[in-house]
């Protein structure tokens, strides 16, 4: 069904086929998890995976298309098949393809077959809407993560360094059948918080306040959660600034629902803040869709018109920072449904002293 909707786009596009060349996609597509692979997808569904010997047995075990294993060069072999089945219009994926590449793609096109660029994102268009296998392994990793935070927690002290709880957090996933992080996990203490995408340091926790951004991938699907901890009792401004992005939160949250756009959430989550005078310390957007990847459309910015539809999996993480003091930032993984959305994050957003 996936491929029969992406041809029926490569049909609209008049092209014969396009060349698949990113690996999510080509995941999408055809269930291959492999390093090294292409694909040729029709505008009739069909579709041909081309990759190197080294996943000759892999490839069996998971592909649902056609398969070529490669002797050589995997554009040799593409455009072998292009010229056996005298294609002349091939699509391909702009943003996943190098130039190297399109220069040799170009040099070895057979004669009267050329190469046209798709419209941006064809394929991750189609991947924003998950389908019910999609849904259940993303609610996996949702639990996987909640989990491993609350594990990682009960080891947290005085004077355990960022990168010590980073790892802790990491490890108990991977215990818990994770593939890996998501990403890079977040750990940022004390005036660290202030920065978004804090590389953990070997900077020490406490007292005061631990930004902690976590995700986890469980069979190629991922999951994306922020958590704030506060070692020690909090002061009036960090217990007024947290209630401020938590009500941003929950706002942003009430606001989703299909038909309505990715900027208009954006917006819900500002007016709280600026309600609060903290809409300038607010400096990112308010979330993201995801799926085979940690980032994925849409983007939910102040000028994202893409309506939201039930199926999407997307974030709402608004946040505050002040240099200097610190920040403060909540997340959840959300399921945009026909009758407007569930919280598939299942860990307590209460301020947390211990």
């Amino acid at each position: 069904m996936r491929r029969e909707r992406a041809a029926q786009q490569v049909s609209a596009l008049k092209l014969d086929a396009c060349l698949i060349t990113s690996l999510h996609n080509v995941r999408y597509l055809t269930g291959f998890t492999g390093s090294s692979a292409n694909v040729l997808l029709f505008h009739d569904g069909n579709a041909v995976l081309f990759t190197d010997p080294r996943y000759t047995v892999q490839s069996k075990q998971q592909v649902n298309c056609a398969i070529h294993i490669a002797k050589g060069p995997l554009t040799k072999s593409l455009m072998e098949e292009v010229a056996r089945r005298r294609i002349s219009k091939i699509g391909f994926e702009p943003e996943h393809i190098n130039v190297a590449r399109l220069e040799g793609l170009t040099k070895a096109l057979p004669a009267r077959a050329r190469l046209l660029p798709v419209g941006e994102g064809m394929i991750a268009r189609q991947r924003m809407i998950k389908d019910d296998g999609e849904i259940a392994l993303i609610r996996h990793a949702v639990t996987v993560n909640s989990k491993a935070l609350e594990l990682a927690l009960k080891r947290l002290k005085p004077g355990m360094t960022e990168t010590g709880l980073a790892a802790e957090i990491d490890y108990q996933s991977r215990k818990l059948g994770a593939n890996g992080p998501a990403f890079d996990t977040i750990v940022a203490a004390g005036k660290r918080a202030a920065l978004p995408h804090a590389r953990p340091g070997s900077a020490k926790i406490g007292p005061g306040m631990v930004l902690i951004d976590m995700g986890a991938f469980c069979d190629g699907y991922a999951s994306d959660m922020t958590r704030m901890v506060h070692l020690g009792p909090a002061s009036p401004k960090y217990k007024r600034a947290y209630r401020a992005v938590l009500e941003s939160q929950l706002a942003a949250i009430a606001a989703v629902r299909p038909g309505v756009t990715a900027g208009s959430i954006d917006r819900a989550a500002r007016r709280v803040l600026k309600k609060h005078g903290l809409e300038r310390e607010f400096v990112h957007s308010t979330g993201h869709g995801l799926g085979l990847e940690i980032h994925e459309g849409p983007r939910l910015g102040q000028n994202d018109k893409t309506p939201l539809e039930p199926g999407m999996a997307i974030t709402i993480e608004p946040g505050v920072y002040l240099e200097g003091w610190g920040g403060i930032r909540i997340e959840d993984t959300v399921l945009v449904t026909k009758d407007g959305c569930e919280i598939l994050t299942p860990t307590s957003k209460d301020l947390v002293e211990v």
